[in-house]
C-alpha cells in the first residue's frame, strides 16, 4: 500500500500520548483527534481483523479493500467533520457453555470496525497510564494467561484462602451511559473523539428484522466496548477495591479481573465476608447487579500433608475462572498445589462445535479435513496447554478423534472399523497433546 506508515511511526506517536497523560495525571486532554489521519486508519485497517461476520451492510473486507483509500478518505472526512453516523450493530445469539443458554454477540460493520480500532488507538495510551495491574482483559500487553499466572502466584502462599467469585449480571447491557460518559470527559477533552463515542453508544441494535435502541449498555462486538467496559469497572471495582477496601482489612487480599470476570482473595474469612456484604451496594450505585447464586464465597485453604483425599472437578472448594478449574491436587513429587484443568462446560462446548463441523464437512476430502482439524486442535493446545492439563486434553484429543470417525462413516455408511481408523491416524496422526504454558518456563507464562 503506497504511503503506508510502519507501525513504529504509530507506535511513537502513541508513546507522546503516554507522556503527556503521564505529565497530566488528572487533565482532560483535548487536541486528540488529530492524530488520526490517513496514516493512521491505515494502521487501524491493517489491525481490524478481516475474516468477521458482517454488520447490517453486509460489507466485508475485501469489498472495503477493493476501493481502500477512498473508502479511509472518506471515513476520515466524516470522523472530522462530525457526520458520521453510527450504524446499528446486528446481534445473534450462541448457545453459552452449557449449550441451553444464549449469548448475545454484536456485529458491527467492517467500516465502524475500522474507525473503533482508530479510537482505541488514541485512548489506550491515556488509560493505560490510570488502570491498575490487577486488570488483565483487553489490553496491551496482557493475556488470560497471565491472569491465571498471577492468581496462582497469589493463592499459593497462602495456607488458608477465602474467595469471592464475581459474577456480573449482562453487564454490557447494563453500564449506565450517563455515568460512562462523565468517566471518558474527565480523561477525554476532545469534542471529536467524545462525540463519536456518545453516537457508537446510541447506536441501535437489529436483532432479525427489529431495529431497537437501548438506553443503557455499551456497543457489543466492536473493540471500544472492552476499552470502555474497563474504563466503567475501574472505577466501580478497582480503584474502589485497592484504595477504599483494602486499607481496612486486617490480612492479606488480592483481586484479579479479565474484562467482567473477577476473583477477589483473603486471608481472613472476616476480611472477605465484610467485603462482600457490601459488593452488591456498591454495584447499585453504578447500575450494575451481582448473580446471586453464581457471586459466592468459598474457602480455598491448602489441605494438611496427610490428607489423601484428591480434590478435583466438581469440589466445592473447586472453581472456575476463564475456561480452567482450579483447585488443590497432589504435584508429581506428592506436594499440594493449585492446580489447572479445563473446565467442564469448556470441554464440553468445544467438543459440540468440532462435532457440528465433522458433521457439515463430512463429505470433503479427508485429507483436508485432517489438516483443518489439525489446526483446530493446535488452537486448543494454545489455550489451554497449561502445566497439570495433559490429561484434560487428552480427553479432548481422544473425542475428536471419535467424533470424526463416527462421521467418516457416515459419509456413504461405510464400516470403518475402529482399527482401519487407527492405523490411519498411526501413518498421519492428529497433532499430539502440547503443553504451551509450562510453570517451568516463566517466559512462557508472562
Amino acid at each position: 500500500m503506497v504511503g503506508t506508515p510502519s507501525p513504529q511511526t504509530i507506535s511513537t506517536k502513541q508513546l507522546e500520548l503516554a507522556q503527556r497523560a503521564e505529565r497530566y495525571p488528572q487533565a482532560a486532554l483535548s487536541t486528540l483527534a488529530h492524530c488520526i489521519d490517513l496514516d493512521w486508519l491505515r494502521e487501524a485497517y491493517r489491525r481490524t481483523r478481516k475474516d468477521g461476520a458482517p454488520g447490517v451492510d453486509g460489507q466485508v473486507a475485501a469489498d472495503y479493500e477493493a476501493d481502500l483509500e477512498q473508502n479511509l478518505s472518506s471515513l476520515l472526512d466524516r470522523f472530522k467533520s462530525g457526520c458520521y453516523r453510527a450504524p446499528p450493530v446486528k446481534r445473534i445469539y450462541i448457545p453459552k457453555g452449557d449449550g441451553k443458554r444464549l449469548r448475545p454477540i454484536g456485529m458491527p460493520t467492517f467500516e465502524d470496525k475500522v474507525l473503533q480500532r482508530a479510537v482505541v488507538m488514541v485512548l489506550e495510551p491515556l488509560y493505560e497510564q490510570q488502570f491498575l495491574d490487577c486488570s488483565y482483559g483487553f489490553r496491551p500487553g496482557r493475556s488470560a494467561h497471565q491472569a491465571l499466572d498471577e492468581l496462582w502466584q497469589r493463592i499459593m502462599p497462602l495456607p488458608q484462602c477465602w474467595l469471592i467469585e464475581l459474577d456480573i449480571e449482562s453487564f454490557f447491557d447494563r453500564v449506565d451511559r450517563a455515568r460512562l460518559r462523565e468517566m471518558v470527559a474527565r480523561r477525554v477533552g476532545d469534542g471529536v473523539i467524545r462525540r463519536v463515542i456518545g453516537k457508537w453508544l446510541q447506536a441501535g441494535v437489529l436483532e432479525g428484522t427489529q431495529l431497537s435502541y437501548p438506553e443503557q449498555g455499551t456497543p457489543q462486538g466492536g473493540v471500544i466496548s472492552p476499552l470502555l467496559a474497563n474504563l466503567y469497572l475501574h472505577e466501580v471495582l478497582d480503584q474502589w477495591f485497592e484504595q477504599a477496601v483494602k486499607p481496612r482489612l486486617k490480612g492479606r487480599s488480592f483481586m484479579v479481573r479479565y474484562a467482567d470476570d473477577a476473583v477477589l482473595g483473603f486471608e481472613r474469612q472476616e476480611d472477605a465476608e465484610r467485603v462482600l456484604a457490601v459488593l452488591a451496594k456498591r454495584f447499585e450505585r453504578y447500575a450494575l447487579s451481582l448473580h446471586p447464586q453464581k457471586t459466592r464465597l468459598l474457602a480455598l485453604n491448602r489441605p494438611s500433608p496427610n490428607e489423601r483425599t484428591r480434590r478435583g472437578l466438581g469440589d466445592p472448594r473447586s472453581f472456575d475462572f476463564l475456561g480452567f478449574t482450579l483447585y488443590w491436587g497432589r504435584s508429581r513429587k506428592g506436594d499440594w498445589v493449585i492446580r489447572r484443568k479445563t473446565a467442564k462446560d469448556r470441554l464440553s462446548r468445544a467438543l459440540r462445535v468440532i462435532e457440528a463441523w465433522c458433521r457439515r464437512h463430512r463429505h470433503t476430502p479427508v485429507r483436508w479435513q485432517h489438516a483443518q482439524l489439525s489446526n483446530k486442535l493446535r488452537g486448543h493446545y494454545a489455550y489451554y496447554g497449561m502445566t497439570g492439563n495433559g490429561r484434560s486434553m487428552a480427553s479432548f484429543r481422544h473425542h475428536v478423534e471419535s467424533i470424526w470417525r463416527k462421521w467418516l462413516r457416515r459419509r456413504s455408511n461405510a464400516k470403518l472399523p475402529w482399527a482401519q481408523f487407527s492405523a490411519f491416524l498411526q501413518r498421519d496422526p492428529l497433532p499430539p497433546v502440547r503443553v504451551v504454558h509450562s510453570v517451568y518456563r516463566h517466559s512462557a507464562i508472562t
